[in-house]
């Protein structure tokens, strides 16, 4: 007999003070075949509001190093100090730079961009005669990609206009420096053009550079797609890493490959360890594994940092992983975490900082970018959001959720709870939601005359509430994809629970595209504003145990 306990969530507390996160090990069990409860099921530190973090707090880490929809890592060591950023796509403001002293705790510093590209996918963030680049594939008019680059000479800003580079119908820009001293992007393909040497536009032509190592046709991938180049120096050696077999799709499709040469111009020669990384079962923890960096550890070792998908939780987007590697007699290296099942040793040296941060919001400073995004927003959208009283007032766009770009904050959960006080002005209609596209989200709403129900994307109206309140708190909580809603009128005093549950892990990318995540969202819809107040997150490490009884 099994007997399940539910998640218990601890109350909420407010967001205006951050603590320092305390790594601690949560446990979960279940009995030997001594009769015993043993730890069987994974286990994160806990850092802020009960988030996960990777750091056991015993000289171990449990992957992922940056939970949620934190795919296509680009990493940069400089000097003592590593930065990451990643694909942002629809979100706005863009390209949030991450920051870590020992490779397993990371720590947002804030976005780089603000100006609309449109969608933004793989990037590279790299350094060179002291200024930093930033190099990123985007669509700004739907109409083709093309590789942008802007650059700062201050990690944390401000940095430039995003410069076009022009090459066109291109995607995943991998920065190198030949042994000609001269400046290369490589992209998706595998093709490269060489640049300027101040690094903000081309000279030369667009060509083949590599044709990658193919995997057996038997393989169950998604397809073959050369992608995310990655390329350094060692020892004579420049080593290209690459993904190939489908970012997405089947399980077992996306892995990591390698190669190397003397020369930016070839030839080059594969690996022969590819592939370095790979799912290759459904019963592994990390799915679609791929698209890696190499990068040095603080006292000298090496790791691979790449994304993948939780198994039983693609709606958390593709989530950053770190793998160590070990390096071959022959020049080659492996990677060393297998399937990344168990905890591993954290790379030596190094300093822990801070991990994630809180998501607990008062309103009383501009967490735009580090924090909130508008989802696919118009060029004017940010003017639609202002902050005054510890409180942030919404701008109402569009006529639904759907297409009132709303106001998103990432998750890396598996489970949790969240709610927020709404005031609507006019004729405004606002509400809560988990949303990842415009035709993908759940939610509660409500205007003056009625509470509204979204299920599959859109309203049920059958399931209406009659209501005559312009204020209303809204709480979520998302319990491994079971998702129920509910409100209160005295601000969280006393709650009234919405006669539904809705189940909500069929909301990923194989199903409606995008490569996006399930996001806690704010939406503002018809004509007047929002008022938002004392927005609340709360985290639970997986508390459910399941015990066995003997016999």
């Amino acid at each position: 007999m099994t007997l399940p306990r539910r998640l218990l969530f601890k109350g909420l507390v407010a967001g205006a003070v951050l603590p320092a996160a305390a790594p601690a090990v949560a446990v979960s069990a279940s009995p030997s075949s001594s009769g015993r409860c043993e730890p069987s099921v994974p286990t994160w530190g806990e850092g802020f509001e009960g988030q996960r973090i990777a750091d056991l707090g015993d000289g171990t880490f449990r992957n992922p190093i940056v939970p949620g929809d934190h795919p296509d890592p680009t990493i940069l060591k400089d000097g003592d100090d590593y930065y990451m950023t990643f694909s942002s796509f629809y979100a706005y403001p863009a390209l949030v730079i991450w920051h870590s002293t020992d490779l397993v705790n990371w720590a947002p510093i804030g976005p780089t961009l603000t100006r609309n590209l449109g969608v933004i996918w793989a990037t590279d963030l790299i350094k060179h005669d002291g200024r930093y680049f930033l190099y990123i594939p985007a669509d700004p008019t739907g109409q083709g990609w093309s590789i942008f680059v802007i650059w700062a000479d201050d990690i944390r800003g401000p940095w430039s206009e995003p410069v076009d580079l022009k090459i066109n119908g291109c995607i995943d820009p991998g920065h190198v420096v030949g042994e000609d001293g001269k400046r290369y992007l490589f992209t998706n393909g595998i093709r490269r053009i060489r640049l300027t040497d101040d690094g903000l536009a081309t000279e030369g032509v667009l060509e083949d550079a590599y044709s990658p190592w193919r995997y057996p046709d038997d393989w169950v991938v998604e397809g073959f797609a050369p992608e995310g180049p990655k390329l350094m120096w060692r020892d004579g050696w420049l080593y290209l890493v690459t993904a190939v077999g489908g970012t997405a799709g089947p399980a077992t499709g996306h892995m990591v490959i390698a190669a190397r040469s003397r020369s930016v111009h070839g030839p080059w020669e594969h690996c022969p360890h590819n592939p370095l990384v790979r799912t290759e079962s459904e019963d592994e923890p990390w799915w679609s594994r791929g698209h890696g960096t190499l990068v040095e550890g603080p006292a000298g070792d090496w790791w691979m940092v790449y994304h993948g998908y939780e198994n039983g939780f693609r709606n958390l987007g593709r989530q950053t992983l770190l793998d160590p590697v070990e390096w071959t007699d022959d020049g080659w290296f492996r990677t060393r975490g297998g399937d990344l099942s168990r905890p591993l040793a954290k790379p030596h040296g190094g300093q822990p900082g801070p991990s994630g941060m809180g998501l607990s919001d008062d309103f009383s400073t501009d967490r735009f970018g580090l924090q909130w995004t508008f989802h696919d927003p118009k060029p004017t959208d940010r003017e639609r959001a202002a902050y005054g009283d510890r409180a942030l007032r919404l701008a109402s766009s569009g006529t639904s959720p759907a297409d009132s770009s709303p106001l998103t904050c990432l998750v890396g959960d598996r489970r949790y709870q969240a709610e927020v006080s709404l005031e609507l002005e006019g004729e405004a209609e606002a509400g809560l939601l988990l949303f990842y596209n415009a035709k993908a989200y759940v939610g509660v709403g409500f205007t003056a005359e009625a509470i509204k129900i979204h299920q599959f994307s859109e309203e049920l109206t059958w399931a209406r509430i009659r209501s005559d309140t312009r204020r209303l708190r809204i709480r979520v909580t998302n319990d491994a994809h079971i998702v129920s809603f509910d409100y209160s009128r005295d601000d969280g005093l006393t709650w009234q629970s919405i006669g539904m549950r809705m189940e909500v892990s069929g909301l990923h990318h194989n199903v409606f595209g995008g490569f996006l995540s399930l996001k806690v969202g704010v939406y503002c819809a018809g004509q007047g504003a929002v008022t938002l107040r004392d927005f609340r997150y709360r985290a639970d490490l997986p508390l459910h145990v399941e015990t066995r009884l003997p016999g």
